[in-house]
């Protein structure tokens, strides 16, 4: 199963995908917020979203588990 881990640390801003959800390669699936900036967080592989294991407004550390793609 491969994981979107997180680039950076931040907050979760806005999260673009639910479970079951069809994705693609550079699909759009987490807007992170960091330092008053905004970072999409891309697809790097297409398949279906399993898990999302956050929401908007949680705190990620860099290398935590945002989505898993099956």
């Amino acid at each position: 199963m491969p994981e979107l881990l997180a680039p950076i640390a931040g907050n979760v801003w806005k999260v673009l995908v639910a479970v079951g959800d069809k994705v693609e390669l550079d699909d759009e699936l987490i807007i992170l917020e960091a330092l008053k900036m905004e970072t999409p967080i891309y697809c790097d592989d297409g398949g279906t979203v399993s898990e999302v294991r956050v929401k908007e407004g949680d705190s990620v550390n860099e290398g935590d588990v945002l989505v898993v793609i099956d």
